[in-house]
């Protein structure tokens, strides 16, 4: 399709940029180009019933419009007259039906597509999956990339996306052949052509005579090679002038091929079926009137002018219909609704953060530093929640404001820096005042270790206090505690009825006699002991154990069977332990 063999010549200016380098563009879509592209890749894999071209075109245009990418839809028109032949030589009619077309192609008109061919009822269905997704389409008269062309040479979109090489033939500046596995664009630019090829748009039409095209055969047996010296020769600026007076015979052979009329072409000599004139030109059946057509259908190909109320509306951002894109999927693909929002409503959301980060950013490239919170529009981003790394890119999970439904996604850091630096300002400040709460609310270890000394210190005069005063109850037992007897006081700090819990028995660390009562000696409580918490069970009793008496304490709410000064140590050990309980909590 377009020229045979440009893209060979045009291959050592390719480049095969990012997806990214797309974003915040318009660009025109040859929308039969794409199509055709995608059902050749799928149809291997299932019948076109299955509409996995179609699928393939929903993930291709939700990547665009993740990065802001305006896209128009163009789709051809009516087939030009001077395509007639090439368009029924690829329908393989006879061979004199071929004939017949092409000796009175000139004066036929344009032919009307078939509109129910399978090929027209894809195009309709990308057409509403386009326009449920917000993007317009531009039915051309003819030529969908002759209109993509214009629409670019008049810098109305900053690039089209056709696999035709002639579109650079139609005046295009920025052609876009393909989109590649792994998010990369297959990028042509006349810039690159003209400065390392030294062809510019005459040069090309000139090839196109000479190799073959759309809208002619060319020069039987010419290569490639040869085509490229014989254009370079005359130069961008003469060729098709010189091809309007002399037709093709300026096209000289070389010395040593004048009577063979043999041309060497990629390191092969390859004979011209061709004849020689007198005046060593080539010719070909094609008279010189039909060059001038050739040139005239790619000088002034039939498109809507620029200023056109078509073009206009076609450049106006249509709104995305959430309800009719759920619809078409559930038809087109049996997603449910679910399904569709998952694929499409964060690329939504992306693309509107974009559009916020360009209104600031050209804002700012004319000295208009708005605030955030004064822009006209209000910043998509709610909040930042967190930082992500997805595939070792910078990334943040945002929270949306009301927005289809989508709660938070995840967007790249450098988007959102762009964007709302302010927000990823609040959200540094709140990380840093929670890691300074943390460390505030979080007691150092030797901070730990020092209170529980003082506690132990405490409890133990308490109780050594409670002890003695005890002497003087009725109940307290003469008699003597053995040394040897392993026993320890579990106290519960975090239990409030009752405030002190002791063992089993609770040791009162003193020594008596039958009658005298020695000084006591001093036992340490441990605090840290993951002993399992006892039910309270306080007695007063004297127990005999292996010939040896034990002193049990009545710490009990009698105060009939205690001294005053006992049940008032008592009282104020609860109180203590009770302030240290709400201090551990």
């Amino acid at each position: 399709m377009g020229v045979k063999n440009l893209w060979d010549v045009l291959e050592q200016c390719k480049k095969t940029l990012p997806l990214h380098h797309l974003h915040n563009k318009r660009v025109c879509i040859d929308l039969s180009c794409w199509i055709v592209q995608l059902q050749n890749v799928n149809k291997s894999h299932c019948p076109i019933n299955n509409k996995l071209y179609l699928a393939s075109l929903f993930h291709r245009l939700r990547a665009l419009i993740a990065l802001n990418c305006s896209l128009i839809f163009v789709t051809d028109g009516s087939i030009p007259a001077i395509k007639l032949c090439t368009y029924r030589r690829r329908l393989n009619l006879r061979p004199e039906a071929q004939d017949g077309a092409n000796s009175h192609s000139q004066n036929l008109s344009s032919l009307k597509r078939n509109m129910g061919s399978e090929f027209s009822c894809m195009i309709k269905e990308a057409k509403l999956l386009g326009l449920a997704l917000g993007i317009p389409c531009l039915d051309g008269i003819e030529e969908a990339e002759a209109q993509c062309a214009l629409l670019n040479l008049e810098s109305l979109c900053d690039g089209c996306f056709s696999s035709d090489s002639d579109t650079f033939l139609f005046g295009a500046r920025t052609v876009y052949r393909d989109i590649c596995e792994g998010g990369h664009v297959v990028c042509y630019e006349m810039d690159d052509i003209e400065r390392q090829l030294g062809f510019g748009r005459n040069s090309l039409i000139s090839l196109a005579l000479l190799l073959g095209s759309d809208y002619t055969q060319g020069v039987r047996g010419l290569g490639l090679e040869a085509a490229c010296q014989i254009v370079k020769s005359v130069g961008d600026n003469d060729i098709l002038r010189k091809i309007a007076s002399e037709g093709l015979s300026f096209t000289r052979k070389k010395k040593n091929s004048k009577k063979q009329g043999q041309v060497k072409c990629n390191d092969k000599e390859t004979t011209l079926s061709c004849k020689v004139n007198m005046n060593g030109g080539i010719q070909n059946s094609q008279t010189d009137d039909q060059y001038l057509r050739v040139v005239e259908a790619y000088m002034s190909p039939k498109c809507h002018s620029a200023d056109s109320d078509v073009v206009h509306r076609a450049l106006v951002q249509r709104p995305f219909q959430h309800e009719q894109l759920q619809m078409l999927c559930s038809r087109f693909f049996e997603w449910p609704p679910e399904k569709t929002d998952e694929y499409i409503l964060p690329k939504i959301a992306e693309r509107d953060l974009r559009r916020f980060a360009y209104l600031r950013s050209t804002s700012s490239q004319l000295d208009v530093n708005i605030p955030m919170k004064e822009v006209p529009v209000k910043c998509p981003v709610s909040a930042i929640i967190k930082r992500r790394k997805v595939h070792g890119r910078e990334c943040f999970e945002v929270l949306w404001e009301e927005l289809y439904g989508i709660k938070s996604s995840v967007v790249p850091s450098d988007l959102v820096e762009s964007a709302c630096p302010e927000k990823i300002k609040e959200f540094d400040d709140k990380r840093a005042l929670e890691k300074k709460n943390q460390r505030k609310s979080r007691p150092t270890k030797s901070g730990k270790q020092c209170s529980l000394t003082e506690i132990d210190q405490k409890l133990q005069h308490l109780l050594l206090d409670i002890e003695l005063g005890s002497e003087s109850s009725p109940m307290a037992s003469r008699e003597v505690i053995s040394d040897q007897m392993p026993t320890a006081t579990e106290v519960n700090f975090m239990n409030r009825d009752p405030p002190i819990i002791l063992d089993s028995y609770c040791r009162a660390t003193m020594l008596c006699q039958e009658t005298d009562i020695t000084a006591p000696k001093h036992e340490v409580i441990d605090l840290l002991s993951p002993s399992p918490q006892v039910q309270s069970r306080v007695v007063s009793r004297c127990t005999q154990m292996n010939d040896q008496h034990i002193t049990i304490i009545d710490l009990s709410e009698s105060e009939t069977e205690r001294s005053p000064e006992h049940v008032r140590k008592a009282r104020e050990l609860r109180l203590f332990l009770a302030s240290i309980r709400d201090d551990f909590n």
